[in-house]
């Protein structure tokens, strides 16, 4: 299941060249299991065709206040009544000014004037039209009134200027969608950072000691908590994955810029999660240069680095992993109280189907009451589920 799964979500599209890309939201949304209905202004249908619409969503496409195009009885207010949420991508400069004043001469006008769900607003149009004083004033009077905008990207546009006014990419909107939708989760109110990726520790300008994390455990508990509500920030070492949308992301290497990261985060938040794969030494002495062959080794004095989770404060909720080749329960164990965690995450790093580069994971979950439970293997998502599970509990346990 996805945060979409069973909602009904609005799509509207207005008329600009844009409109072709909401063909790719519907058919994500459809594919996430939410319902889709949409809805399309006059000048919308001279770009995509309703039918196009049709045919990925399965739905009636809505293009005329006076038609009556689905099972729905007055229209305007049954689509506005179903709604979970409103999206409306792409959104010229003329929606946005007539949404501001409260215009309803069509149907997507009149869905958002009698809805009572968020509205989520992703604009696209030409640069300068978007940096006009009147387009930015109404965008604000929008925002201030509880609608969502999703900030459009830079990039070339349809005049063939390079500019901001591109509507985002797809994930960034169902990113930014998800974020909104997940308001009423479990983790609603909750501030969480989420750490992820392996640390580099510097050898020269070139090289590097590093390990073999890919981030995607990290990764997908920080879009799991933020699907369930919570204020997420990402301190991620370097991956070859996408920023996620919905959260703040702080880029770091090292370990030293790691806990510089994670302590300033953890000021005013509930729960930390150290999924990153911190490395436990660091060269002594990196070298300013790059350093070359010499015909022989090359030896290197490696120092550890600080353990600074024991340094945080006691009230914010810490749950860490331990990565471990042998002895997993025992030293997942001796870790907990040494780190003074909440909760660890225990997985067997020499299996070939959980650990490291993989899509899954094989945990044991270890409390501060010792108490060991193994969990099956699992996407590494559905893990983060389990996790996130696990954090709501000491939540609601007071912890």
């Amino acid at each position: 299941m996805t945060v979409f799964t069973n909602r009904t979500i609005v799509l509207g599209i207005t008329g600009g060249i844009a409109a072709y890309k909401a063909a790719d939201i519907a058919s994500k949304l459809t594919q996430a299991g939410a319902r889709v209905e949409t809805v399309m202004t006059e000048a919308a249908t001279k770009f995509i065709t309703p039918l196009t619409l049709r045919n990925i969503t399965g739905r009636p496409v809505v293009t005329d206040m006076f038609e009556l195009a689905s099972e729905y009885n007055e229209e305007h207010i049954a689509l506005a009544e179903a709604a979970d949420a409103v999206l409306i991508a792409p959104v010229t400069a003329n929606t946005i000014a007539k949404l501001a004043v409260g215009i309803a001469d069509n149907m997507l006008g009149t869905v958002v004037l009698a809805t009572e769900a968020p509205v989520v607003i992703a604009p696209a149009m030409n640069d300068v039209m978007y940096r006009k004083p009147i387009t930015q004033l109404n965008i604000a009077d929008l925002k201030s009134r509880g609608f969502h905008f999703i900030e459009p990207a830079h990039g070339r546009l349809a005049s063939g200027k390079v500019g901001v006014g591109r509507l985002p990419d797809t994930q960034v909107i169902l990113d930014a969608l998800e974020k909104v939708l997940a308001r009423a989760g479990d983790l609603s109110g909750k501030r969480i950072v989420v750490t992820a990726g392996g640390t580099r520790e510097p050898i020269d300008p070139v090289r590097h000691i590093g390990n073999r994390s890919s981030g995607k455990m990290g990764y997908a508990i920080a879009e799991a908590a933020r699907n369930r509500g919570a204020e997420v920030t990402l301190i991620t070492a370097p991956v070859a994955l996408p920023h996620p949308g919905g959260m703040s992301v702080i880029d770091i290497n090292t370990v030293a810029q790691l806990r510089e990261a994670v302590m300033g985060a953890a000021t005013g938040s509930h729960a930390l999660v150290m999924a990153a794969a911190v490395s436990d030494f660091r060269v002594a002495e990196p070298a300013p240069g790059k350093i070359k062959k010499q015909g022989g080794r090359l030896v290197l004095e490696l120092i550890e680095n600080e353990d600074f989770l024991p340094q945080l404060p006691d009230n914010l909720v810490k749950i860490g992993f331990a990565a471990e080749s042998e002895d997993l329960v025992e030293n997942a164990r001796r870790k907990l109280a040494e780190k003074r965690l909440d909760l660890i995450v225990a997985n067997d790093i020499t299996a070939p189907d959980a650990g490291f580069d993989v899509d899954t994971n094989r945990v044991t979950f270890i409390g501060r009451d010792g108490a060991a439970e193994e969990l099956p293997l699992l996407p590494k998502r559905e893990v983060a589920e389990k996790i996130l599970d696990r954090l709501a509990a000491l939540f609601r346990a007071g912890a």
